[in-house]
């Protein structure tokens, strides 16, 4: 695991027993919309911001580097 990957203990948040027993209540449908939820907003918050950062880009551009970066550089 390289530096820029490796968590870092304290910004490292636990969740409380609380959020843990709504979310063991829900069924697996129901998290799984929510994961799906987070997905969607995080896509197009780095979509926001390379726009901001390559204005020029076409839209296949953005959706590119996007879909690099949700997967870490993989594709």
């Amino acid at each position: 695991m390289s530096d820029s990957t490796r968590p870092i203990p304290e910004r490292i948040e636990v969740m409380s027993d609380e959020m843990a027993e709504v979310l063991r209540a829900m069924t697996g449908a129901e998290r799984l919309k929510i994961a799906n939820g987070m997905f969607n907003t995080a896509r197009r918050l780095i979509q926001a911001r390379v726009r901001s950062l390559h204005p020029d880009w076409t839209d296949e551009q953005v959706n590119a580097e996007t879909a690099r970066r949700l997967s870490h550089g993989a594709i």
